[in-house]
């Protein structure tokens, strides 16, 4: 009966450890998660500043390009 009782406790005390280790792991991965999705945030935000340049980049292009070529003037030289 003894020994039964030792078997049963070590298999319990197994557990117990297995169940810590896993939800020690599990609030790993959570603040791991959570660190990507504010990364994947802070791209879309970059994602959309880098638009919005590029769009006014795109503008002052398509105004040089129409003064060019309808209105056929030139940038000045120096001096």
């Amino acid at each position: 009966m003894v020994k039964l009782n030792m078997i049963l406790v070590a298999a319990l005390v197994a557990c117990a450890l297995t169940v810590v280790s896993a939800r020690h792991q599990a609030r790993k991965l959570f603040i791991a998660l959570q660190s990507e999705q504010a990364r994947a945030r802070a791209l879309d935000v970059e994602w959309g500043q880098l638009q919005l340049e590029i769009s006014t980049w795109l503008m002052h292009n398509r105004v040089e390009e129409v003064a060019r070529d309808r209105l056929k003037m030139a940038i000045p030289g120096p001096g």
